[in-house]
C-alpha cells in the first residue's frame, strides 16, 4: 500500500492544518482540488483519502462537489464537517439546514466503543464544531457511533467500506485529542506509517 494519504480540499480554513496532522503521523499527505477526478487519484494510489471542511452547503446549486467514482476506489475515506455530509450526498442519506448555527465546544458521547478512530480513547472527549447543516438521515451502511449534545450523527461509519464521517473537526487544537482520532484513521485503517499486529487489523476491519 501506498504511503500517502490524499486531501481533497473544499474550501475549509483548516486543510493545512490537516496535513500537519498527517505529517505528525509520519506519513506524506497531497492537498488536490475538490473536483480532482478519481482516476487521477486512482493513480496515486493512496493509503487513503480525507475529505475536507468547507464553508458551503452540499444542497446549494453552486456546491463544490467530488468526482462521485471515488467512493469506488476501494480506500478508505474520511469525511470532516462537509466531508460527511458529501456521503449524504452521495449515498443516499440527507443533509438539511440546522435550527441554529453549532459553533464552538461541544461534547462528544462514543456509543461504540469498538469504532477504531477512536480507539484507545476515552468514552467521553471535547470537539470543536463549526457548522450550520447537519445530517438528518444516514446512507445505507452507514450507522452512528458518536453522539454529541446537538446531533445524534456527530460520527458515523461504515465499516465494511472503511468510510468514516465527523460531524466536528478533530485537526484543530480546540479538539484536544483529535490528533489521536486522525492518528487512528492513517495508522489502523489506512494501515500507513506503522506496522499493525493481527489484533489491530481485525480492529481496523482488514480481516
Amino acid at each position: 500500500m501506498n504511503e500517502q494519504i490524499v486531501i481533497l480540499d473544499f474550501g475549509s480554513q483548516y486543510t493545512q492544518v490537516i496535513a500537519r496532522r498527517i505529517r505528525e503521523c509520519n506519513v506524506y499527505s497531497i492537498i488536490l482540488r475538490y473536483d480532482t477526478p478519481a482516476v487521477e487519484i486512482a493513480a496515486l494510489k493512496p493509503g487513503g483519502i480525507i475529505l475536507s471542511g468547507g464553508p458551503s452547503s452540499v444542497y446549494a446549486k453552486d456546491a463544490p462537489l467530488p468526482d462521485k467514482n471515488i467512493f469506488t476506489l476501494g480506500v478508505p475515506v474520511l469525511g470532516i464537517c462537509y466531508g460527511v455530509q458529501l456521503f449524504a450526498q452521495y449515498l443516499g442519506g440527507q443533509v438539511e439546514k440546522g435550527l441554529k448555527r453549532e459553533y464552538g465546544k461541544g461534547t462528544l458521547r462514543i456509543t461504540d466503543g469498538v469504532c477504531p478512530l477512536f480507539a484507545n480513547l476515552p468514552g467521553s472527549l471535547q470537539v470543536w464544531n463549526s457548522h450550520g447543516d447537519k445530517l438528518t438521515k444516514l446512507p445505507a451502511g452507514f450507522k452512528p457511533v458518536a453522539i454529541t449534545e446537538n446531533s445524534e450523527y456527530a460520527a458515523i461509519e461504515n465499516r465494511a467500506r472503511k468510510f468514516f464521517g465527523l460531524q466536528f473537526h478533530p485537526e484543530v487544537v480546540h479538539t484536544p485529542r483529535g490528533r489521536e482520532i486522525i492518528a487512528n484513521f492513517v495508522h489502523q485503517i489506512c494501515g500507513c506509517g506503522k506496522k499493525l499486529d493481527d489484533a489491530q487489523l481485525r480492529r481496523a476491519g482488514h480481516r
